[in-house]
């Protein structure tokens, strides 16, 4: 910048005092960070005052942190396995079932007097499962679930229904089949037989299920 008069010199002042300004304003700003930063390494220190070491350390034992357990992977696949294992589509039931008049089925150490009085409707139809329309892996998730959870609710007589296969190809039915095989593989279940004509007739089942054990207080 030329100056030329006094009056050029003006301008040169203020804008000399203004970086003055600026490099005041920056080393305060710095000296204000140090301290802070002086002050926040200090915090701990000056909260708890001078400290001493404890006496005896050298004989001080650390102890090492315990492990975690391992997890229990093999058992849950196992368990998982189990649960996919607990109703097969491969399992033969057609030596378990009693095929007469009417085709039924009793759990071993059941009497035939069982499923004669399940057929005669001794054990009123408390709930009802209806598979039509499901596909052959939606029908066995279905069925395992309310057969389950029947029993647990502590239900003893249960109506399912599997379709007589009209709707099917070949008007087979693709379930019934399947629906006795399944059956025979749950524990809940003690006999089933094929419901009367009013209760679906060849389209349908009546399963008796195991008494809940009550636990004694």
């Amino acid at each position: 910048m030329k100056v030329k008069s006094l009056q050029d010199l003006q301008p040169m002042r203020q804008a000399l005092a203004e970086a003055a300004e600026r490099e005041a304003r920056l080393l305060r700003e710095r000296q204000e960070a140090a301290r802070r930063a002086r002050a926040e390494l200090m915090l701990f220190e000056n909260a708890v005052g001078p400290v001493q070491a404890l006496r005896g350390q050298h004989d001080r034992r650390w102890h090492r942190p315990l492990p975690p357990e391992p997890l229990p992977v093999q058992r849950e696949l196992d368990e998982e396995r189990v649960l996919m294992e607990s109703i097969s589509d491969e399992f033969d039931v057609t030596t378990l079932l009693d095929v007469d008049d009417q085709m039924s089925y009793r759990r071993s150490g059941i009497g035939p007097e069982v499923t004669r009085r399940l057929r005669a409707g001794h054990w009123s139809i408390q709930r009802q499962l209806d598979l039509h329309g499901l596909r052959t892996d939606e029908a066995r998730e279905a069925l395992g679930d309310f057969i389950r959870l029947a029993h647990r609710i502590g239900l003893r007589c249960v109506r399912v229904v599997h379709g007589k296969g009209l709707g099917s190809p070949g008007k087979t039915p693709v379930l019934k089949g399947r629906v006795q095989s399944w059956l025979v593989q749950k524990k809940e279940v003690l006999a089933f037989v094929q419901a009367r004509p009013a209760e679906g007739g060849a389209g349908a089942l009546v399963v008796l299920l195991q008494p809940v054990q009550r636990r004694e207080h």
